[in-house]
């Protein structure tokens, strides 16, 4: 009777491609955690300022430079909220929390509101 010699070849390739892959997705993962995205944050309301002024001078302090902070600013919450939205890596993050006069940095989420048919859904 033959032996097949192509199983331990074959075992070996499937375990190569298996590690390939978990080694790609590892990969992926660590590049996309230092990727900047976009975080609310939360300010003390700005005393003899104007809002959008104090926002991008809290973030110059952390990005270097204000050209920096205008292209990394989203939005500058003024009525509300004392606060902006910015794109931020998770160490600029960690950063602008220990900055003076920011209250709380939150990532930035949307949510959807789910309605149908029933009698809750008004």
């Amino acid at each position: 009777m033959r032996t097949n010699n192509f199983s331990p070849i074959i075992i070996l390739l499937s375990q190569f491609l298996l590690l390939s892959s978990f080694l790609i997705a590892s990969m992926a993962a660590d590049s996309s955690s230092s990727e900047a995205k976009v975080h609310i944050v939360y300010t003390e309301q700005p005393e003899g300022q104007e809002p959008e002024e104090y926002h991008i001078k809290t973030l110059t302090s952390v990005l270097g430079s204000e050209d920096a902070a205008k292209e990394a600013l989203v939005y500058s919450y003024k009525h509300a909220a004392s606060g902006f939205s910015a794109k931020l890596t998770p160490l600029q993050v960690s950063e602008m929390s220990k900055q003076a006069g920011v209250l709380q940095v939150v990532p930035s989420q949307t949510l959807h509101l789910h309605s149908g048919p029933g009698k809750m859904h008004l």
